[in-house]
C-alpha cells in the first residue's frame, strides 16, 4: 500500500484517522501492519482509518500464533467458522490496497507459481471486504487489532490465474457493510448478499511481475512493474 492515512481518509470519506504511521509497502506479508476502514455508527457513514495486523487472531486464542494462518476468510463459511463468525457479526471493515499479488496455479495456462499483480484500471484503491478482531494479550493485557480479507471464487480473467480472489465492494455498499449494528441470525443472508456483485472482477487488470516479489525482504514500486513471461528479470 503506497497511500497514507490522510489520503485514505479522503478516498473513503472517513471522519477520523489513526496517528500511527504505516510505511509504504509494496510487498505486505502476513502479520505486518495494514490500514483498515472501520465504521463508527449504525449508518456506516461515519468512518475511521485504523491499523491492524494482517492475519486475524480470534478473541479466544491463547496466543497470537494463528495470525499468519488466518489472513483470508472464505465468504462461503465466514458467518459460520468459529475463527471468523464473531468478527463477521460485529466487526466488519474494508481493507484498502493499491493492488494485490496472486500466484498462478495449475488450473490456468500460466507457469505454476508465476506471480501476477492485479489492480484497478483507473488506479483507484481496491476496497476489499474484511473483518477485524480485538485480541487481549493475556500476558500484558494489551489489545491487538487484527484483520482478514474475505475471498470468493474467482471469475473472468482472474480465474485463469487462481481460483480465489478478494471480495471487492463497490462504493454504494460500503455504508451497509461498515454499519456498527450487529448482524442478527435473520440478517446473515442479507449481509452475505452484500458480498455478491454482478461483475466481481469489473475493472481489474492483471499482468505478470518479477519473482522478486516471492521474497518478503523485497519491496518498492518496481515489484509492480510488468515483466513479460520468459523475459530475464533484472529489477533487483
Amino acid at each position: 500500500m503506497s497511500q497514507g492515512a490522510d489520503d485514505l481518509a479522503l478516498e473513503f470519506q472517513a471522519d477520523n484517522r489513526t496517528d500511527v504511521f504505516v510505511p509504504a509497502d509494496w510487498n505486505i506479508s502476513p502479520t505486518k501492519q495494514i490500514y483498515i476502514i472501520a465504521g463508527d455508527d449504525p449508518s456506516g457513514a461515519k468512518r475511521r482509518v485504523d491499523i491492524a495486523l494482517w492475519g486475524l487472531i480470534p478473541s479466544w486464542s491463547k496466543n497470537s500464533s494463528s495470525a499468519s494462518n488466518t489472513i483470508n476468510a472464505r465468504v462461503e463459511t465466514v458467518s459460520e467458522k468459529p475463527s471468523f463468525r464473531s468478527a463477521f457479526r460485529y466487526r466488519r471493515c474494508l481493507i484498502p490496497a493499491d493492488g494485490y499479488y496472486e500466484w498462478a496455479t495449475t488450473i490456468g495456462p500460466y507457469p505454476p507459481k508465476q506471480p501476477f499483480y492485479i489492480s484497478h484500471e483507473n488506479k483507484s484503491s481496491l476496497a476489499m471486504a474484511g473483518i477485524f478482531e480485538e485480541w487481549k494479550n493475556p500476558r500484558d493485557g494489551k489489545t491487538l487489532v487484527s484483520a482478514a480479507i474475505l475471498t470468493r471464487e474467482s471469475v473472468g480473467d482472474i480465474s485463469a490465474i487462481h481460483n480465489r480472489m478478494p471480495v471487492l465492494l463497490p462504493t454504494d455498499r460500503w455504508a451497509k457493510w461498515l454499519s456498527s449494528v450487529p448482524v442478527a441470525d435473520r440478517d446473515v443472508p442479507r449481509y452475505l448478499a452484500l458480498l455478491e456483485t454482478e461483475n466481481p472482477a469489473a475493472g481489474l487488470i492483471a499482468y505478470s511481475v518479477s519473482t522478486a516479489v516471492n521474497s518478503a525482504r523485497n519491496s518498492g514500486p518496481a515489484l509492480t512493474q510488468k515483466v513479460e513471461l520468459g523475459e530475464p528479470e533484472t529489477l533487483f
